[in-house]
C-alpha cells in the first residue's frame, strides 16, 4: 500500500488561517483528512492517560494529580510540535520512561519521586541545551543512512509487539519468555476482527480505514467484550499535589547524577528516532534528513522541560503518531487536532476511557507491517551496514526498548568499520555515540 495513496484535496476555502499556518496546500492534503489523521493518532494513544498515572501512582505520586499532568503535557507538546515544526507527530509521556522512573530510580534506588521528577527536569534542562546548540541535530546528521533505516523499522518492530500485547495475541511464557495468547478470548477474537478489517479496507482504497475499525472493535467490546459505559463527563481532579513538586537539589545528589544521564540519553534517542521513523513513512524526509529538524527538536525538548514542571515522567514524540499519518496526516494540524482531544480528555475522560487497547492495536500492526518494507533499502551487500542495521531494528522489541535497540547497534556499527579496515567510513559523532553507550553498558549492564 502505497502511503502516498490519494488524499482529499484542499477544501476550497483552504486559503484561510489554517491554510496560512499548516500550508495544507503545499502538503497535498486538506482539513478534513488532518482532523481525522488526527483523531486517529489520539485514540490510538490515548491510553497514556490511564497507563500513566497509574505506573507512576506505584512511585507513590497522586493518581488524579498525574492525570491532570499527563493530558496537559501531550496538549502542550502536540501543539508546539503542530504550531512551531509543522509536523503530524504527537507527544505525551513516553512508556518505558514512566516504567524507569518508578520501579528503578523510586523503588530500586530509593530516591523519593520528587527527586526523580527533579532529574527529569534537569535532563530536559540539558536536552535544550544540546538542541539550542545545535548539537543534537549535528547528532542526528550523523547517524548513517543504514541506521536511520534501522531506526524506522525497528520502531516497526517496537510497535508490532505493543500491539499484540495490547491485543492479547501474546502473552508471557516462563519456557520461551513470549507466547500465543488465549485466542478464546473475546478481546483477542475482536482484535483480530478489527486487523482483519482495516487490511481489507486499506486494500480496497476505503479512507479511514484505521478509524473505522477501531470505532467498530469499540462498539463490538461493549456487546461481546464486557466494556462498560461510565459516563461522558466528569470534572478533572487538581494538579496541585505535582504542580511545582520538584527536588532538585535532591536530583543533584550523586546517586541521582547518572540517572539524569540515562534519562538524558533515553530521551535523545528515543525521541530522534521516533521523529525520524514517523517522518520518514509520511515522505517528510528530504535526502533522509528532516527538513524542520531544529524546531521539532525543540517542540521535544520544551515537553520534556513541562512535564517535569507538571508533574510527569519524560515526555516524547509518539510511536502511534504513525497511525496518523496512515490515514494522511502530513502537517501539523493533525498535532494540533490531538493537542484539542488531550484537552477535552481532561473533562471527558469517562468516554475516552471507553475505546479499549485491543480496539487500537489492529491499527498499530498493521502501521507496524507497513514499515517493515523500508528494510529493501537496506544495501544488502554490504555487511558492515546491515549486520547493525538488523542488530538495531531486533534489539528494540526483543528488549522493549529503543534506546537499547539503537545503542546496540551504534557499538556494533563502529565496531565492525573499525575491525573490517573501514574506519574511515565513519563519521566523529559515531565514535562518540559509540563510545557513551559502550561505556553505560560497562557500568550498568544495558542502556537502562
Amino acid at each position: 500500500m502505497d502511503l502516498k495513496r490519494d488524499v482529499a484535496p484542499p477544501a476550497p476555502g483552504a486559503s484561510g488561517f489554517l491554510e496560512r499556518t499548516f500550508r495544507l496546500a503545499e502538503h497535498g492534503t486538506s482539513v478534513r483528512t488532518e482532523l481525522l489523521a488526527g483523531l486517529t493518532t489520539f485514540l490510538t494513544m490515548v491510553y497514556i492517560v490511564f497507563i500513566n498515572p497509574s505506573i507512576l501512582a506505584d512511585a507513590g505520586m497522586p493518581r488524579g494529580a498525574v492525570f491532570v499532568a499527563t493530558c496537559l503535557v501531550a496538549a502542550l507538546g502536540s501543539m508546539i510540535m503542530a504550531l512551531y515544526a509543522n509536523y503530524p507527530i504527537a507527544l505525551a509521556p513516553g512508556m518505558g520512561l514512566n516504567a524507569y522512573f518508578t520501579y528503578v530510580v523510586v523503588q530500586g534506588l530509593g530516591f523519593s519521586w520528587q527527586a526523580a521528577l527533579g532529574a527529569v527536569f534537569i535532563s530536559g534542562l540539558c536536552f535544550l541545551v544540546v538542541t539550542l546548540t545545535g548539537l543534537r541535530a549535528l547528532i542526528v546528521d550523523g547517524i548513517p543512512s543504514s541506521m536511520r533505516i534501522a531506526i524506522t523499522v525497528g520502531i516497526g518492530l517496537f510497535l508490532a509487539i505493543i500491539a499484540l500485547k495490547n491485543a492479547g495475541l501474546v502473552a508471557a511464557s516462563p519456557a520461551t519468555f513470549v507466547t500465543l495468547g488465549d485466542l478464546h478470548k473475546p478481546e483477542a477474537i475482536l482484535a483480530v476482527i478489527g486487523f482483519l478489517m482495516v487490511a481489507v479496507l486499506s486494500a480496497r482504497k476505503v479512507r479511514a480505514a484505521l478509524l473505522s475499525s477501531i470505532l467498530t472493535v469499540t462498539v463490538l467490546s461493549f456487546v461481546f467484550a464486557g466494556n462498560t459505559f461510565q459516563g461522558i463527563v466528569s470534572l478533572p481532579p487538581s494538579l496541585a499535589p505535582t504542580l511545582f513538586a520538584l527536588d532538585i537539589t535532591g536530583a543533584l545528589s550523586a546517586g541521582l547524577l547518572n540517572v539524569i544521564l540515562v534519562l538524558f540519553l533515553v530521551e535523545l534517542f528515543d525521541a530522534t528516532g521516533t521523529l525520524m521513523g514517523v517522518a520518514g513513512r509520511a515522505g517528510l524526509l528530504t535526502e533522509g534528513r528532516m527538513r524542520r529538524l531544529d524546531r521539532a527538536l525543540m517542540a521535544d525538548s520544551a515537553a520534556v522541560f513541562a512535564g517535569s514542571l507538571l508533574g510527569t515522567s519524560s515526555t516524547t514524540a509518539y510511536l502511534e503518531s504513525a497511525s496518523g499519518v496512515e490515514e494522511g496526516g502530513r502537517t501539523g494540524l493533525t498535532a494540533a487536532t490531538v493537542a484539542v482531544l488531550f484537552l477535552a480528555c481532561l473533562f471527558f475522560a469517562p468516554l475516552a476511557a471507553a475505546v479499549p487497547p485491543y480496539a487500537t492495536a489492529p491499527a498499530l500492526f498493521y502501521v507496524a507491517c507497513l514499515m517493515l518494507r523500508e528494510l529493501v533499502e537496506l544495501d544488502w551487500d554490504d555487511l558492515t551496514e546491515v549486520v547493525p542495521a538488523c542488530v538495531t531494528a531486533l534489539l528494540m522489541p526483543f528488549t522493549y526498548s529503543i534506546a537499547t535497540g539503537v545503542s546496540c547497534g551504534f557499538i556494533t556499527y563502529a565496531a565492525l568499520k573499525l575491525l573490517a579496515g573501514r574506519a574511515r567510513d565513519v563519521k566523529p559523532i559515531v565514535w562518540v555515540i559509540a563510545a557513551v553507550f559502550l561505556f553505560k553498558f560497562a557500568e550498568t549492564g544495558g542502556a537502562h
